[in-house]
């Protein structure tokens, strides 16, 4: 018997969900529900708002201007 694959998971940064999107309408996978969000200070808050336990995820962010932003975008969402 074949092992059964994981479902792939695809979430959007804050930089550039158009494309994000246009990737998951391209292979045929659903955008993951996520909440991004900045706390007062201006520190990242993000919510990944199903469950990913078992599954391949993406992360689909583009470090462009404001660089340091989107970049810090990422670990967050790991």
């Amino acid at each position: 018997m074949f092992a059964r694959q994981p479902e792939m998971k695809i979430f959007s940064g804050s930089a550039n969900r158009e494309l994000a999107e246009k990737i998951c309408d391209f292979i045929g996978v659903p955008l993951g529900k996520a909440t991004i969000s900045s706390f007062p200070d201006g520190e990242t808050n993000v919510t990944i708002d199903e469950n990913v336990r078992g599954r391949v995820v993406y992360s689909i962010q583009p470090t462009s201007p404001p660089t340091n932003q989107h970049l810090m975008d990422i670990p967050v969402m790991g």
